[in-house]
């Protein structure tokens, strides 16, 4: 099939699901601004008008970003290819990453596509799985992307509290729309970075409408520790596990990320634009990502050391009398109950400090990323400082 026929087929898809032609130009936008974001960071449309941190401050603690940069192996990795640069391909290196996936997570070759960075197949699963009579159902507070690419769309969004225990409450997701399109869970969520029960999504695999999906995004869950869904992926469900390498690998700068998914699911992700995002990806960035998923030690020493310097963190705050949502991830949520998290936010850089934003359902509430052990001894002086 020419990539003229393919692109007819997929217009007529997406006008069959309920799209108009001009919605259609919209999708375009989609996928356009998405590959802009490989290099950029994000998509212009998807920040909601937020700048990222200032890159000034002394101590960045408030994009989720990880400390320090990309685990030994995978600089070694990364360096060492850059002087065959001139090959389009020097070896198979997609094909080493996806074997570095299944060696890991035991999915088979062709459960797997790798992405440059997570925008992409993220905002790729809303066009795909949503459409003006099938929404899109989230968590909130949680990340936006979904959200805001499906409302870009037009299609429609339902947005649930977390239950008590900062977790998706899958069940309130189902009833709050039972013809969705795509229901997206985030685990450990973000901002939270609390964990949904393996159990709950099980639950709501098993319960949602057939032919929709279950996006579970596991961005932060080597921060965790915890178990996975990524067997879903190999047991025929309507599921797709997204990860990043943006978080404890350090690589947010490089853009690397994958899916795992039935391989009819991949298809129809593709389908858009031929592929193209899933081929586009810089072999340094693949290289270093092949070598850094298989270093279970460094990634584990990694978590430990965050543990710690979270917990000192966390320590302090609780001498001082602060509520903090309970997390399993690299942030936490400082309630300041009086005052509104624009204003803290603010106060902390003075202090050359910046931490992260808050979400409209909590205004009151900052993210706070977990740095390394002396920015989190910054991040306690300046708090004594801004709070007193």
């Amino acid at each position: 099939m020419s990539r003229n026929d393919r692109f007819e087929e997929t217009k007529d898809d997406l006008l069959s699901r309920g799209y108009s032609r001009r919605q259609l130009g919209r999708i375009v936008g989609v996928f356009g601004v998405a590959a802009a974001a490989a290099s950029v960071g994000r998509p212009a449309w998807a920040s909601g008008g937020v700048p990222d941190p200032a890159p000034s401050a002394k101590v960045r603690i408030g994009a989720n970003e990880c400390w320090t940069g990309p685990l030994a192996p995978g600089q070694a990795a990364a360096a060492a290819i850059i002087a065959s640069g001139n090959r389009y391909s020097p070896h198979d290196e997609r094909g080493d990453f996806i074997k570095a996936v299944m060696q890991v997570e035991g999915v088979p070759y062709d459960h797997v596509a790798p992405w440059p960075g997570s925008s992409d197949p993220l905002s790729r699963a809303v066009v795909t799985f949503c459409s003006p009579t099938k929404g899109l159902v989230t968590a909130d507070p949680t990340f936006e992307l979904a959200g805001r690419t499906a409302k870009w769309l037009g299609a429609p969004v339902n947005a649930v509290p977390l239950t008590a225990a900062y977790t998706h409450d899958v069940k309130a997701m189902l009833a709050a729309n039972p013809n969705a399109g795509l229901y997206y869970i985030c685990t450990p969520n973000n901002p939270t970075g609390t964990i949904t029960p393996i159990a709950d999504i099980e639950w709501l695999v098993a319960n949602k409408p057939a032919g929709s999906m279950v996006l579970v995004d596991e961005a932060y869950t080597h921060f965790a520790g915890v178990p996975t869904a990524s067997y879903m992926a190999t047991a025929g469900k309507d599921v797709i596990v997204m990860r990043t390498f943006s978080k404890i690998f350090g690589m947010a700068g490089m853009r690397m990320g994958y899916v795992m998914a039935r391989p009819d699911i991949i298809a129809k992700m593709m389908r858009y634009d031929g592929g193209m995002q899933s081929g586009a990806l810089p072999l340094p960035s693949l290289a270093c990502a092949t070598a850094s998923l298989t270093a279970l030690d460094l990634i584990a020493a990694r978590r430990k050391e965050m543990q710690e310097a979270r917990g000192l963190a966390l320590e302090h705050l609780k001498k001082r009398g602060m509520a903090v949502v309970p997390t399993n991830a690299n942030m936490f949520m400082i309630d300041w109950k009086t005052k509104q998290a624009g204003a803290m936010q603010a106060a902390f850089r003075t202090q050359s400090v910046e931490i992260g934003r808050s979400w409209p359902i909590w205004p009151t509430i900052s993210r706070v990323t977990v740095g390394s052990m002396d920015e989190m001894k910054a991040f306690c002086e300046a708090f004594d400082k801004v709070w007193a």
